[in-house]
């Protein structure tokens, strides 16, 4: 009876690291960003809502993922802890447990929010799940198609307080999409060997790989840069968000730069992992405490 209730908690550690807690913490806030940069409220029930059911939807994307790449994840050093490949939780419960929540949030978010976020959630899952997750085995391009749902949770937010996509939401999409490419990228060059031995297909690993991943981090940090810029002219951000946008890209984009340099190696490249985690960060967050009217 004791050893029964003991174990309780733990089964439930291990469903919450099915839904990878750290990244569903870094959408849910892009997606609260969304919510709070748009000119209308929704009001606190409204937000709660639309929250809670991007909370589900990733987390059931998460598990999912966990399920189909539970063999590529027991052969990497920073994934093979997971409950699947260490073998804590059975690969049929994150089965179970990422379509019950699947079924769960795309209708809570088309019923009780809106068709528009529900049809972008459901976008986001199976885009994810079925399209990127198998892909990242067979070709590069696996970035750009997970980057799409990846920069869909701060539209959900968008769409869920004003009903309808506009400019400003398109410029959102663009901006989280953008930062991924020399976020994930920073991650394979310091993790290339891991990747190697799981199977998985990442741009350092081919033929010079590695000098077009450099290069690729400079083009995209330079194309955030700008882009992070356009929220401005349209009226959706003022002077504050300006100057933020203004130090951070520079930032990013001069120690992408560095990468180009010979000597640069895994050192620079966490480092410039680190760094896109501050920028996205204060950049979502000045644009919602300088939004436009």
């Amino acid at each position: 009876m004791s050893e029964s209730v003991a174990a309780q908690p733990n089964i439930a550690r291990e469903m919450v690291q099915l839904a990878k807690p750290r990244i569903t913490a870094l959408v849910v806030f892009t997606t609260a960003c969304g919510l709070w940069f748009a000119p209308r409220s929704l009001g606190w029930r409204g937000n709660l809502l639309t929250l809670v059911g991007t909370v589900l939807v990733v987390a059931a994307a998460n598990a999912l993922n966990m399920y189909l790449e539970r063999d590529t994840d027991a052969l990497m050093s920073r994934t093979k802890n997971r409950p699947l490949p260490a073998g804590r939780l059975a690969p049929s419960v994150a089965l179970k447990f990422g379509l019950v929540l699947a079924a769960i949030s795309v209708p809570l978010l088309t019923f009780a929010v809106g068709p528009l976020p529900g049809l972008l959630a459901s976008v986001a899952l199976v885009s994810y799940v079925l399209l990127y997750t198998p892909m990242k085995r067979r070709s590069t391009a696996s970035l750009l198609v997970g980057a799409i749902p990846g920069a869909i949770p701060p539209v959900i937010g968008w769409t869920a307080a004003m009903g309808k996509l506009e400019l400003p939401a398109a410029l959102l999409f663009a901006l989280m999409f953008l930062w991924q490419v020399p976020h994930f990228l920073a991650i394979t060059l310091f993790r290339a060997e891991e990747y190697a031995r799981a199977g998985l297909v990442v741009a350092p690993n081919e033929p010079g790989g590695e000098r077009t991943a450099r290069a690729d981090i400079v083009r995209y940090t330079v194309a955030l840069w700008g882009t992070s810029l356009l929220f401005v002219p349209i009226g959706a951000a003022g002077k504050v968000y300006f100057a933020v946008a203004i130090v951070s890209g520079a930032a990013f984009t001069g120690l992408g730069l560095v990468g180009l340099k010979r000597g640069s190696g895994p050192k620079w490249a966490k480092q410039l992992f680190l760094l896109s985690l501050v920028y996205i960060t204060a950049v979502m967050a000045a644009l919602v405490l300088d939004r436009g009217t």
